[in-house]
């Protein structure tokens, strides 16, 4: 990515499915398929996926076409509160951090499943990662609610065929593949947003 993040890329489903890698596509595939398991997340994620796509097609859109130079459009325009909440609540920076933040769980998550064993607890794996990720900025109600949808979780085997990739070393396989990018994404946003003290913006 040559320290460059499109915005499309960091967004997934605006990505064109053409120009992804077979792998890519697959986990983008099997991330829409998790829409009913993770409810309290993708739903929200969602609401702000939308935000930034209307960042992107409206009249400043291509000040929007990377992360890099969203960052910079909106602080030098003073679009983004950076101490307390104020006129800008859906500015493109703090939207896109709500993201960042569930991409790391996302990424927590994936790379232990890869790393599983065949009885391992999906429960367990996403409760490890949330708590190391998103729990730190959800209020009580959501953690909790979030722990609940956890419990609930099938296991490794049956959550794979959630997944539609085809068997357990093809999924494994896809998400040793993908899981690089994943990570690259993120720790170019983290190293951008950590420049322009960003990650703590309310």
């Amino acid at each position: 990515l040559e320290n460059t993040v499109f915005l499309s890329v960091f967004l997934m489903f605006a990505f064109p499915a053409e120009e992804m890698k077979p792998s890519l596509f697959l986990l983008f595939r099997f991330l829409n398929r998790l829409g009913n398991v993770f409810g309290f997340i993708s739903k929200d994620a969602s609401s702000k996926i939308q935000i930034l796509r209307n960042f992107l097609n409206g009249e400043s859109g291509s000040e929007y076409f990377t992360v890099q130079s969203m960052v910079k459009y909106e602080l030098e325009n003073k679009l983004v509160d950076l101490k307390k909440a104020g006129s800008h609540p859906e500015s493109g920076c703090r939207t896109l951090l709500r993201l960042h933040r569930a991409l790391r769980w996302l990424e927590l998550f994936l790379e232990r499943l890869r790393t599983s064993q065949e009885d391992g607890k999906t429960s367990a794996m996403c409760a490890e990662s949330y708590n190391e990720s998103l729990a730190q900025f959800h209020p009580w109600v959501v953690r909790k609610a979030a722990g609940l949808a956890f419990c609930m979780l099938p296991g490794r085997l049956a959550f794979f065929e959630v997944m539609n990739v085809g068997t357990p070393d093809q999924v494994v396989a896809m998400l040793g593949e993908a899981l690089p990018v994943v990570t690259e994404v993120y720790q170019i946003t983290q190293e951008l947003y950590a420049k322009h003290d960003l990650l703590d913006i309310p």
